[in-house]
């Protein structure tokens, strides 16, 4: 098995088609062996019946999880980490804000040993962003990467933590999402500091962005649990 791609999906229904056919194209165009994970967390739409209703040849592996009750998408993300086979994983956000044809850039940098795990960034120079996100967004995102440069020490190198579209190489990947324990959306930094904690090297490569003006993160919704969360990742670096 090539690539392993998870996709975690909440209420995700006018979207997950069009992403398993984008990532099952992905696979035909460059000929490579490949797997789509959906892990539909706990949606109160049919996301997960979309999902397996997707269009694709019978050569491409679709495997939906369906997880009973919405506990927070690093939960869902661990779950279908968990499942994969392939020699490297990619787990993408829905909606096909980056296209999987970016993965070349990624995986080019952990095949040839620059690093273990490789970030789609959106902050870099290079990166092409066809539709930004709004003002308001970009100012949390400003405020939230001080955040953890302050609270957690988090290397300026790392530019966009929280960008939906992160490559590993599979081993990496599953031991990384086994020992991890944040359900919300502070796992991205969770995995970030358990992976520097254990050796291994992240590194950032350009993408092509679309904003998803659907996006179900909402930073007010959220605080608490963000709190909770940083808090125990602080606790982890206390441990050390």
């Amino acid at each position: 098995m090539d690539i392993s791609i998870v996709i975690p999906a909440f209420n995700e229904s006018s979207k997950i088609q069009m992403d398993i056919e984008s990532a099952a194209a992905f696979f035909k165009d460059y000929n490579l062996k490949g797997e789509i994970i959906v892990v539909d967390d706990g949606s109160g739409d049919n996301t997960g019946q979309k999902a397996e209703q997707a269009g694709i040849s019978d050569n491409i592996s679709l495997k939906v999880i369906h997880l009973p009750v919405h506990q927070g998408k690093g939960r869902a993300v661990r779950k279908g980490i968990g499942q994969t086979k392939g020699e490297y994983v990619l787990f993408a956000d829905s909606g096909c804000c980056v296209p999987y044809e970016n993965i070349h850039r990624g995986l080019e940098m952990i095949k040839s040993g620059v690093c273990d795990i490789a970030h789609g960034s959106r902050k870099l120079s290079e990166s092409k962003i066809n539709t930004p996100q709004k003002l308001h967004r970009r100012i949390y995102s400003r405020v939230f990467r001080k955040l953890l440069s302050w609270y957690l020490k988090m290397p300026a190198d790392l530019t966009d933590t929280q960008c939906g579209f992160k490559i590993y190489r599979g081993d990496v990947g599953r031991r990384l999402y086994s020992e991890s324990v944040s359900n919300g959306f502070m796992f991205d930094v969770e995995i970030i500091y358990r992976a520097l904690k254990e050796g291994y090297t992240v590194k950032e490569f350009p993408v092509e962005w679309t904003c998803d003006t659907d996006s179900r993160f909402s930073l007010l919704r959220s605080f608490r649990q963000l709190y909770c969360e940083l808090r125990t990742i602080k606790g982890m670096q206390k441990k050390r």
